[in-house]
Order: structure tokens, then sequence, then C-alpha cells
């Protein structure tokens, strides 16, 4: 993404503003909020912005807190360039190029795409990877979710293909020994999303010592409903100091439990009760492309299996007519997700 006097003015901004996080976290994190809205456009980001701003003015916040733990371990320049590439890149200037393409396209874009990956597949089809993401750049899309169990270290290339871009890679603890974080070490544009079990402690502790800004994330069905419900799954996800505590359903979760499970985790949020900021995928992906697009309900949430097949929602069942290894982002986007009339 080329520089530009709007980007230099949010570098400065932004660097400031992580000096005077260090120094001051509910000052600091108001400043940001308050740059944010300035540099914002559309109505549903304005509001959204404006609904962070009112809740930032509860003094007791424990997000404060979490701002005190991610600013005390996390590599300043690692936060620095995640934050601008999902911030700036993927929210701010990557959203006005989503606007502008679907205008053109005629249909909805998202602000994210998510891929299950494995080595067989990834190794087979590494170029056209690494193109749909170029397309993705292309269209506006700056942040991407990547599921890859086992061989995390496989998506490395691609981070460093596209320094712009923001990776969120969903992992288990057992994915994070050395061999990647020494290769992960000159990446800044990566956050592992570690799985949420009786491992994951120790390898936080590693993450910390080496500076990676982290989430924890949770594979969420009908039997997790109530603990769920009743705070003691976000309790014990926070334990580990995690950036995020992100809730993934399961394949088949009925839709009525995620609705139940999405609105406790927007009402969790909105009460800023736990030093970890819960985050459902399908329902706060839609939420933000809602945003983006400046529309009501924006349901185009899409995510690839490892086989490349589409899976609407990341909840249906899949869907073999798109694929990302024989058809362009693009075209998938236009027939998945047209502008309603």
């Amino acid at each position: 993404m080329k520089n530009s006097m709007s980007r230099m003015l949010v570098e400065l901004v932004i660097k400031n503003a992580l000096k005077n996080i260090k120094d001051n976290p509910e000052r600091g994190i108001r400043n940001l909020a308050d740059m944010a809205l300035q540099f914002s456009e559309g109505g549903f980001q304005k509001n959204f912005l404006t609904d962070i701003q009112t809740m930032l003015q509860n003094e007791n916040s424990a997000y404060y807190e979490l701002a005190r733990r991610i600013i005390s371990y996390t590599d300043t320049d690692r936060l620095y360039t995640f934050g601008m590439n999902a911030g700036y890149n993927g929210c701010n200037a990557g959203a006005q190029c989503i606007r502008e393409n679907e205008m053109k396209l005629n249909c909805l874009i998202p602000w994210t795409v998510i891929f299950q990956i494995d080595s067989k597949h990834f190794d087979a089809n590494r170029q056209r990877y690494q193109a749909i993401l170029g397309e993705g750049e292309k269209l506006g899309i700056y942040v991407w979710m990547l599921f890859a169990m086992n061989q995390p270290q496989m998506l490395l290339s691609l981070a460093r293909d596209y320094p712009d871009s923001a990776f969120c890679i969903f992992c288990s603890s057992d994915d994070l020994k050395d061999d990647f974080l020494n290769e992960a070490a000159d990446l800044h544009n990566i956050m592992p999303v570690v799985l949420y079990d009786n491992n994951m402690a120790d390898t936080c502790r590693v993450l910390q010592e080496r500076g990676f800004l982290y989430s924890a994330w949770y594979l969420y069905g009908q039997t997790d409903t109530e603990q769920i419900l009743n705070g003691n799954l976000f309790e014990n996800m926070q334990q580990p100091d995690p950036a995020f505590a992100v809730l993934v359903p399961k394949p088949g979760c009925p839709e009525k439990v995620h609705e139940l499970v999405y609105r406790t985790v927007k009402e969790i949020r909105s009460s800023q009760t736990y030093p970890a900021i819960p985050y459902e995928l399908p329902g706060d992906n839609n939420l933000i492309n809602s945003i983006i697009s400046d529309i009501s309900n924006a349901p185009c949430s899409i995510c690839f299996d490892a086989n490349g097949n589409l899976w609407e929602q990341c909840r249906k069942t899949e869907d073999s007519r798109h694929n990302l290894f024989q058809d362009n982002l693009p075209e998938i986007l236009r027939n998945v997700c047209p502008k309603k009339a």
C-alpha cells in the first residue's frame, strides 16, 4: 500500500499513541478511538466508533487492563505493524477500496477471508494461494484468517510476500515450536491465535517472552452453551492474557445456538468484564462487513476448506461449485455475495 499524507499522519499519531498507552493506558486508548473516529467514513463506522468511545468512559473497564498487559509483553514494532495492517489498511483505506469495488462489481466484499489449509493442498496450490491474496488486496481485503493445524509454519511465506496484510494464524499449542517462532521472529504482520486447551498457558508464556501479539480460540458446539452463557469460558480463556478470545462454531452447530452465543458475546464485550475481547467469528465478521459496506445486514463472510471449496458463513454445507483453485476471488464474490436491488 502506497504511502499517502493521510497514512503518514496516521502512522505518526499511532506511534505517539502507543507511547502514550505505555505511559497512560486510559488516555492512550481514548486517543486511539478519537483518531479512528476522525479518519472514519460512513455512518455505520462513525456510529460503531462512537459506541466504543462511550464504552471507554467506564474508568473500571477491563480493557484498560488488557492494554497494560499487551503493551507490557508485545514488541512495539510488532504491535504497530499488525495494528496498522489490520486497522488502517484493513478497516480504513481498505474499507474505502472495498466500497469502491462493491460499486464496480455489484457485489458485497468481505473485510476478511477465512481459509482452512493443510500441507498437501497448500504445497500443490501455493501459487494459487499467493494469487488469491493479491486479488484480495486489489479488492481492499487486508486481513486474512488462516486455520492450519499441525503445520502453520508453511503459511509464513504468505505473510512475508504480503507485508501490507495482517494474518491471524489459528493453530494449536503444539504447532508453536522453536522452528515456527524463529522463522516468524521478523514477521510483524502475524498474530498466532492459539487453541484454548491445557497446554495453552505454557505456550503463551513463550510467546510473551518473544514479544508476540497473540489471541486464543475455542471451537464451540451445543454442549458448550452453559459455560459460555455463565461466563466461565471467558473467565478461563483470559487467564493466559490473550488480546482476543475468539469463539468458532463447530460445523453443524445449530443456528439457535449460534444466535444465543453471539448475543452473549456482544453482552459480555459491552460489559467490559474480562481483559480479553470476546469475538464470535461469523457473527462479528458480519458485523464488521456491515460497518464497512454501510449496509445494516451484510452477511458475506466466507471461508474455504482445505480442498478449496467454499463454506458460506463458515457453518453451512460445503459448496463445491465455487473453488479457489479454479475461480478467481472476484468471480466467486459476484456469484455468492450479489448486492440486492
